[in-house]
């Protein structure tokens, strides 16, 4: 099993923290309605806000939870996005929204979701 989960926590990290602010301006750069923007800048945040309490002893939420976490965005960013290209009509941006959910799940299923001791 860790032959498949070869990410590092820290990369998992780095990695969130680089797609978040990628997430929140994407709707505005690629000129989706209001309904797909809300989504795709309410995951962004969530998703910063995962990453960011990653690093340190002290974090907000246990590692196990996170991979939950992870996993449960992803999952409301497809369903939202199949549920925007339903309601609206907008594929292009239903296809971002549940790729970047299918990207979400690839980096979860991937990532070792355990630190050092006293890290």
């Amino acid at each position: 099993m860790t032959i498949f989960r070869s990410i590092p926590l820290s990369l998992h990290a780095g990695i969130e923290t680089a797609a978040a602010p990628i997430l929140m301006a994407a709707p505005f750069v690629l000129g989706f309605g209001q309904a797909a923007t809300v989504v795709s800048v309410l995951v962004g945040v969530l998703l910063l806000g995962l990453a960011l309490q990653i690093p340190g002893p002290q974090r907000a939420v246990p590692l196990a939870f996170h991979a939950s976490f992870d996993y449960a965005l992803a999952i409301f960013a497809m369903v939202a996005g199949l549920t925007v290209g339903f309601a609206t009509g907008s594929w292009e941006s239903a296809v971002f929204l549940v790729g970047a959910g299918a990207a979400l799940v690839a980096l979860a299923a991937s990532t070792r979701f355990s630190a050092p001791r006293g890290a």
